[in-house]
């Protein structure tokens, strides 16, 4: 079975940055895996820390659960790290932990964040992270009695604010006809329910920049960066 890896700093980002792409892949029959390094619980779930009595635990109790339900509905596997965040730091040992889980999926590509983000510096070391780890994957003396891998494509999702990020939308993916599921993942996660309207509004953005370049007819698209170039033997 073909599959797909998506890295995802926190246990929301995978959902508003990548749940089309995730849904698409998984209605095409591929096994799609999300790993979320930390459950963004001290940084993006101010709504849950305004409650009175709130706790640690119970913050990431919550956001776990929102992925998952987020991660079901999209038809991926989800894993955490828990790794923390804000900030985020990550070990040899979860390094080699993400190089193995590629090493076994073999995905034919990997999603991850934008290689800058001034904003939160939790994002572009995910990517960091998730590009290292294909490396290791990648190479003989890792895991010398496993399979190296090939070279699966990578491709980072929009931040936030990508004009100061340094980022540049390169792939337009149409993701009309699962949008419906991505928006049900949106309304999962009730600890920022601010940005199920933001992020609405770049599918749509993003749906007709995919239509001018294509002259399909396109209302809801994901944009992507590529970082590795595309081998082909037809442009089209």
């Amino acid at each position: 079975m073909p599959s797909g890896l998506v890295v995802s700093a926190h246990a929301a980002d995978f959902v508003w940055r990548a749940g089309g792409a995730i849904a698409l892949y998984a209605e095409k029959g591929y096994d799609m895996t999300v790993v979320c390094l930390s459950y963004g619980e001290r940084g993006e779930s101010a709504k849950l820390w305004r409650q009175s009595g709130m706790t640690m635990d119970q913050v990431k109790a919550s956001r776990r659960a929102e992925a998952e339900e987020a991660a079901a509905i999209l038809g991926a596997e989800i894993q955490f790290l828990d790794l923390g965040d804000y900030p985020l730091r990550v070990s040899d040992d979860a390094l080699y932990q993400l190089a193995d889980l590629i090493q076994a999926k073999r995905p034919e590509f990997i999603l991850s964040h934008s290689r800058q983000d001034p904003y939160n510096f939790d994002h572009p070391l995910a990517t960091h992270v998730a590009q290292e780890a294909r490396v290791i994957a990648q190479a003989h003396g890792h895991n010398p009695e496993a399979e190296v891998i090939g070279a699966p494509g990578v491709f980072l999702f929009e931040p936030h604010q990508p004009e100061q990020c340094n980022w540049k939308p390169q792939v337009f993916l149409n993701i009309d006809s699962v949008w419906e599921k991505k928006y049900r993942a949106f309304e999962t996660m009730a600890a920022q329910e601010h940005l199920w309207e933001y992020y609405t509004r770049v599918a749509l953005q993003r749906g007709a920049q995919a239509k001018r370049n294509s002259g399909k007819q396109i209302t809801y698209a994901e944009a992507y960066e590529r970082v590795f170039p595309l081998v082909t033997e037809a442009f089209l």
